[in-house]
């Protein structure tokens, strides 16, 4: 089987790269008190015989316990970039949700992608939606929208799988979220998003144990603090402890207003995130597990029904300190999250590694899901095992990682279906719409030392004086232009004019006039000459559609 290019940092659902930082600015003060567990329950010391804990109320569902559920889940993967998209309009308003679904370069979602994910060895698909761009004035999602969503849930649930819904971008680094880690920005915005709870509740309340809710994504304080709250001013622990606060009250709220729904919701599993959706892992810092350690366990209605989730994207390079991190992680995990009476899934991981190799990143994937899963713990990959038009087809396009994950959870034994790009007759219809627009031949980072350049095959020869292909280099103003008049061209990297990489390769039009070009293949050139398989994608000026033979 040929070898796939890893991107290994996609455009959304990240979070920034936790760094060593210069902690002699922080302001100390007094640390928060880190809240006590429950108090145990007294026994009686008379001898006599303790009553066996009461029989469930009858008139609830028998729904799984959230221990129950991780183990029904299995392994996991995440629908990124897709409902989650947000900062970007094309001219459209929330209503449109084919515009906003295909908006950061994904193809809009089909069933046949669930029954392959669900082939392939996996249970359950984390589906992340942002809300806020797709309600009106009044909190009020749009119709257009929640349809949307609904018939995704349904297209995971059709295939056999579990899933969860989240609110997502609605938080995070952008000073457009409107879901803040700061007791007077939950005051003000506790309506909106309890109204917006309610609304989504209500509309999936008869759906069965197979659908969770979870509660926030990657929430972050005023600062926008990565790793900890108040990492970017300086630690203060006034502001540090007002924001874990918050988290906790966001996390209340939104067990609450479900509970009160009523129907399956008075025991759907429930998922809330620990601040920033932060793991505790790392040494640098001494404040890195608070997030672990002031999260608390939400007061419900009912038992086992709660479960945590962190994300983790360390880097794999070195693979003896990718364990040790990975290993410490889990284990503050069991320490501060499990030991509060929950488990935890690891709703988003993957690597913040430029460039891992293929063996690099197969190896961390075993070794994480392995681990995961002697810990009792659910893991969701974060959305690159299948990307871009190979979801359309549907394909892997790493389908020796997507083997890898599938089977550290299942074991050596298990034999997935994981269908590939070659297994296909394809073609891609440029349409090219003004003067100068791109197709990327390949979108990302490929190293002169590991590639040395690419070929392509078009319907027919393109006519003189329309297309070129640039090669885009290691920095601005390091660039190679190639000129060809046959169907068929190679192009080879030049070092003395990129450097040591090329960041992408485009197909560009070079005339005003509304052009049309077929692509018949792309496949990469190897440093040892070997041919690795390539999708166009859109660049800037131009659409591309999938044509399957």
């Amino acid at each position: 089987m040929k070898r796939y290019i890893f991107l290994a940092v996609c455009m959304a659902g990240l979070m920034l790269s936790c760094s060593p930082v210069d902690e002699s600015s922080e302001n100390e003060g007094p640390l928060p008190e880190i809240p006590a567990g429950p108090e145990p329950e007294k026994q009686p010391d008379d001898g006599s015989e303790q009553k066996p804990d009461p029989e469930p109320t009858p008139d609830l569902p028998a729904f799984e316990s959230s221990y129950e559920a991780i183990r029904s889940m299995g392994v996991g993967w995440n629908l990124g970039n897709t409902l989650d998209a947000v900062w970007w309009t094309g001219g459209t308003d929330g209503r449109d949700w084919r515009a906003w679904e295909t908006g950061w370069g994904q193809p809009v979602t089909s069933p046949e992608l669930m029954t392959m994910m669900k082939n392939a060895g996996f249970g359950a698909i984390r589906v992340p939606v942002t809300w806020g761009v797709h309600m009106d004035a009044n909190g009020v999602v749009f119709a257009e929208w929640m349809n949307r969503v609904n018939e995704i849930v349904d297209y995971v649930l059709n295939a056999g799988m579990y899933c969860i819904i989240n609110i997502h971008h609605d938080t995070g680094a952008d000073p457009d979220a409107w879901l803040v880690a700061d007791p007077e920005i939950y005051q003000t915005v506790k309506a909106r998003y309890e109204g917006l709870w309610k609304q989504i509740a209500e509309r999936f309340k008869s759906y069965d144990q197979r659908l969770l809710f979870e509660s926030y994504n990657e929430m972050l304080d005023e600062s926008r603090s990565w790793c900890y709250a108040s990492m970017n001013i300086g630690y203060d622990a006034t502001a540090a402890s007002q924001a874990y606060d918050a988290i906790n009250s966001y996390a209340q709220s939104f067990v609450d207003v479900v509970r009160a729904t009523g129907g399956n919701n008075a025991v759907r599993n429930l998922v809330v995130n620990t601040y920033g959706a932060c793991n505790g892992s790392g040494t640098w810092n001494r404040h890195l597990p608070d997030p672990l350690i002031y999260m608390e366990k939400p007061v419900d209605t009912v038992e086992d029904h709660i479960l945590f989730q962190v994300h983790a994207y360390p880097e794999i390079d070195n693979l003896p300190s990718m364990e040790a991190e990975v290993s410490e992680m889990f284990r503050l995990l069991d320490q501060h999250l499990v030991s509060k009476g929950g488990p935890v899934i690891i709703g988003e991981w993957g690597t913040f590694s430029e460039n891992p190799s293929l063996e690099n990143f197969c190896y961390y994937a075993d070794y994480f899901v392995r681990t995961a899963k002697e810990y009792g713990m659910g893991t969701f990959h974060w959305m690159n095992l299948s990307d871009g038009f190979y979801r359309s087809i549907p394909a892997f396009s790493h389908p020796e990682i997507t083997e890898a994950i599938v089977k550290a959870y299942h074991g050596e034994g298990f034999t997935p279906q994981i269908p590939v790009l070659e297994d296909y007759d394809l073609d891609y219809k440029v349409t090219y719409r003004q003067l100068w627009s791109e197709a990327n031949l390949h979108p990302s980072a490929l190293y002169l030392s590991e590639y040395k350049g690419l070929t392509f095959e078009l319907a027919e020869a393109p006519e003189s004086g329309t297309l070129h292909v640039k090669v885009y280099g290691e920095s601005d103003g390091k660039e190679q232009y190639v000129k060809f008049e046959d169907a068929s061209t190679t192009v080879y990297f030049k070092e003395s004019s990129l450097g040591s990489k090329a960041s992408r390769t485009t197909l560009q039009c070079t005339t005003d006039k509304e052009l049309e070009v077929l692509i018949k293949d792309i496949s990469l050139i190897r440093s040892d000459g070997t041919l690795e398989p390539a999708m166009p994608s859109v660049f800037w000026g131009c659409d591309i559609e999938l044509l399957v033979n």
